[in-house]
């Protein structure tokens, strides 16, 4: 099975955002938005939403540097694994915090909120709970391996990024994967799955972008 989780599976994936995006914006583009819920309840929005905005862009950033610079190369510029880790917990547990602080914030206020709840699709439904497994495994697996309960020789450097970079050169070396600790491939398992169910849920409003708003031509009020 391991050479489908991790030699198969993440071409799968990719196929079917590319597609599955592309098949969205062309069939069901009245449906590509956030499906915003400020009028059922905006007061109870506004914390919330930068919390997790904020604590996604900050974990986002993590996983590319993490993930796309090899550790020969901070290795090179003389950055010790050690300052290495440091850097990364500084950003890491504080990223955490925010995005599962806001994260909690955001489901209370829908599930909380009987109007709130009652326009709240099976879409929602299934990538809330795959956005809690991918966040739960992702943060709980970087705390434990802080205090050291993975191992002290476990660094994902050396196993999960050069395996990403491989199948990135389509050359999936699925033989890496096999010391990662468990937590640390279900973390992985989860972006798979959030990347798989991406097309067919509201995530799709993160593609978007008002381009054509900066072109308009100015409003103009006028009293009576």
């Amino acid at each position: 099975m391991s050479g489908f989780f991790w030699g198969a599976l993440p071409y799968i994936a990719f196929a079917v955002l590319i597609l599955g995006t592309a098949y969205r914006y062309w069939t069901g583009e009245r449906g590509w938005s956030t499906k915003s819920s400020q009028f059922l309840a905006k007061d109870s929005l506004k914390v919330p939403i930068w919390l997790f905005h904020l604590g996604l862009l900050m974990a986002f950033g993590g996983h590319v540097i993490g993930i796309l610079i090899p550790k020969s190369l901070t290795d090179g510029v003389g950055i010790s694994e050690h300052l290495y880790h440091i850097i990364a917990l500084g950003g890491g547990i504080p990223a955490g915090i925010l995005f599962l602080g806001g994260f909690f914030l955001l489901m209370r206020r829908r599930f909380d909120n009987p109007r709130m709840k009652v326009n709240t699709s099976t879409s929602d439904g299934v990538i809330y709970f795959v956005l809690f497994l991918a966040l739960i495994t992702g943060f709980g697996g970087t705390l434990l391996n802080a205090v050291g309960l993975l191992g002290d020789e476990f660094n994902y450097r050396e196993c999960i990024s050069p395996w990403f970079r491989s199948v990135l050169a389509m050359n999936p070396d699925v033989s890496l994967m096999s010391d990662a600790p468990i937590i640390f491939k279900c973390h992985v398992l989860c972006a798979m799955a959030t990347i798989i169910i991406f097309p067919f849920t509201r995530l799709v409003h993160c593609l978007s972008f008002p381009f054509e708003y900066f072109m308009r031509s100015n409003i103009i009020y006028r009293r009576k």
